[in-house]
């Protein structure tokens, strides 16, 4: 039976990616994406590749989208593998530097909307069609911004971006991939975080030395465990991060 897979943000980056890789591993995916013609031209891409791929509106800050894509995965396919949350957006004001003293609380609430209460509430909506899968696999796209071991080591390369609400924003991500894991620990369900590193994106910049497609494989390797593999870890390209 083929699997069924939800990325959300996969009209670019490393969603886009992300959907092809799992795309070419014989998987149907469905591409979640807010702006609708973005969301149709990566479907026309991938489709062109012959992959099984649908688009579907889904911006993870609207309640109706949510009920809308769970709605229609329950009818369509009765259950869902593979979901992948990847939506995300940074709104820091600059990349380097503490801005914690001046970060405004709107940016702070814009930032939660889509990387924590989003996401959060995408994968509450979509847990009872998971739990009908008999392996189901929830992998957060995090990020080692989120990390307190990163921002305690004043050895690391990342010490001194201190990008306060796209930080915060990933590290309640990390916490609620922790939480969720313990809860499902006794189901199918497999639940883990991972570091796509510093990628060539919207959010990341043409300065960072990954490609979206080698970002998306840790995610990928991810989604693709078998019963064997962890829950509950956050890594990228299989060596465990520090929360």
């Amino acid at each position: 039976m083929t699997k069924i897979a939800l990325v959300t943000g996969a009209n670019k980056g490393i969603g886009f990616e992300t959907a092809k890789q799992l795309a070419q591993n014989n998987i149907k995916v469905l591409l979640g994406a807010r702006n609708e013609a973005e969301g149709k031209k990566a479907e026309e891409i991938l489709r062109g590749l012959s992959l099984d791929v649908t688009y579907i509106k889904l911006d993870i800050s609207n309640s109706a989208d949510i009920e809308n894509v769970k709605n229609y995965i329950e009818g369509e396919h009765g259950m869902l593998d593979i979901l992948v949350n990847n939506a995300a957006v940074f709104l820091d004001n600059a990349w380097f530097g503490n801005n914690t003293e001046t970060v405004t609380l709107q940016t702070l609430r814009d930032t939660f909307d889509i990387n924590y209460f989003g996401t959060v509430e995408l994968t509450q909506a979509l847990l009872p069609a998971i739990r009908k899968s008999e392996a189901g696999r929830i992998v957060n796209i995090s990020s080692v911004s989120g990390s307190f071991g990163v921002h305690l080591d004043s050895t690391h390369w990342l010490y001194a971006l201190k990008l306060y609400a796209y930080s915060a924003s990933k590290t309640a991500l990390n916490q609620f991939t922790v939480f969720l894991a313990n809860a499902l620990a006794e189901s199918n369900i497999k639940v883990n975080a991972v570091n796509p590193g510093w990628v060539q994106t919207s959010i990341g910049s043409d300065q960072a030395p990954l490609t979206p497609e080698e970002g998306a494989k840790s995610g990928v390797a991810m989604a693709l465990i078998d019963e064997n593999g962890p829950t509950g870890t956050f890594s990228q390209s299989g060596e465990i991060l520090p929360w």
